[in-house]
């Protein structure tokens, strides 16, 4: 049966960059090998209903056609993944609000903001410019994903 708009879907995932590095997986040992396991992760395949923006769209839209133990290699493109980068979301900020509350900004770190996370893109002189786009803003993504289980979703059942 092939999956549909609807369905509640689980698979397992890599996910890679252009240059084959791996960002993010499903797979435990995948993410040991690959430098990016987190401890307190629940490693396992990940149940999603398809076609409501659970996910990004690149991923909702291949998902859809595929069946139960189907692997398939996709590339999505910016637009399908967390968008291209907005420059409106990077702002400059006095260096000051960080000595006020005892923080060191450091390149390249992420910081909680009233305003949600953002990543310290430069610190030029007193000012601080904080970068508040997703981390995969901009980036072209590929996906292996491998098909667990599919539920039918309801016929004719409102969400």
């Amino acid at each position: 049966m092939k999956i549909e708009t609807g369905d509640f879907v689980v698979f397992n995932y890599v996910g890679r960059f252009e240059n084959g590095e791996v960002f993010d997986t499903s797979y435990e040992d995948i993410a040991k090998e690959n430098g990016i396991y987190v401890e307190d992760r629940e490693y396992g395949p990940l149940g999603v209903n398809v076609g409501v923006g659970e996910i990004i769209p690149g991923l909702d839209e291949a998902l859809i056609g595929m069946e139960t133990g189907e692997k398939r290699t996709v590339t999505i493109p910016p637009e399908k993944g967390y968008g291209m980068p907005n420059p409106e979301l990077v702002v400059d900020v006095p260096l000051s609000q960080f000595s006020d509350v005892g923080v060191e900004p450091v390149e390249g770190m992420y910081v909680m903001t009233d305003s949600g996370i953002a990543k310290i893109a430069s610190i030029e002189g007193d000012s601080v410019k904080l970068d508040f786009n997703h981390p995969l803003a901009g980036k072209t993504l590929i996906f292996d994903v491998e098909i667990v289980d599919v539920q039918k979703g309801k016929e004719g059942e409102e969400e």
